[in-house]
């Protein structure tokens, strides 16, 4: 009877000892050592194809001279619109602020007074041409790119702008404030064009009192850089 015990305790001690072993094995405590990891690269599963399609930009001119001439209509109070044409001439300081100096020329109509009178002329002929000279300040607020077509960008600005003058009219010489806004498109890397809005502001008596009149203006332009 006592050897019957004692085959069962041996046969439960060699079966606890291999679920040992087997443990060890499944948790990864046993002394074998783990395989070295694969040098090769794993194979790239997706093939990337994008085609790179070709802008050409055009970038505006090194140079920092800017040289072009404008026209378009004024509003000179009370004496009507008529045509207005002028030159610029603009030095670019940094990429955002640029000076500009301005000469332009109008011919200012009828007041409302001489045509009613049926002949009274409050200015000559002479008197009747306008004519200023500004120096303004400009900064750039919009750099921007406008898109024609799928090939094709161009380099545009939003500009604003303000500076003081002479205004030559009515016989005299007269201190000028002028500010507004622009637009400025660069066709190649030197050539713009140019939208511009200004009022011009200076006082005048003509009428028996002094007052400041607002004489409003619109032009086209074309510029070189250089």
């Amino acid at each position: 009877m006592e050897s019957r015990f004692r085959v069962l305790f041996l046969i439960a001690a060699m079966l606890s000892m291999t679920g040992c072993a087997a443990t060890k094995n499944l948790f990864g405590l046993g002394n074998e050592e783990a395989p070295p990891p694969s040098s090769e690269p794993p194979g790239q599963v997706i093939d990337p194809s994008v085609e790179r399609r070709e802008i050409k930009e055009p970038a505006i001119d090194r140079e920092d001279f800017e040289l072009g001439a404008y026209a378009g209509i004024m509003s000179v109070e009370d004496f009507g619109t008529n045509v207005v044409y002028g030159a610029r001439l603009a030095y670019h300081l940094t990429e955002g602020f640029f000076i500009e100096g301005t000469v332009g020329q109008s011919e200012a109509g009828q007041t409302s007074f001489e045509l009613l009178s049926g002949g009274a002329q409050l200015l000559s002929d002479s008197e009747r041409t306008l004519t200023y000279y500004n120096l303004s300040l400009g900064y750039n607020i919009l750099p921007g790119e406008v898109f024609i077509g799928e090939g094709r960008a161009y380099n545009t600005n939003l500009y604003l702008i303000a500076g003081l003058g002479s205004t030559r009219f009515a016989g005299d010489d007269r201190f000028t404030v002028n500010f507004g806004a622009g637009y400025r498109f660069l066709l190649t890397d030197s050539v713009a064009l140019h939208i511009d809005f200004r009022d011009h502001l200076f006082d005048i008596d003509l009428f028996g009192e002094e007052k400041t009149v607002h004489n409003l203006e619109g032009h086209l332009g074309v510029t070189v850089f250089f």
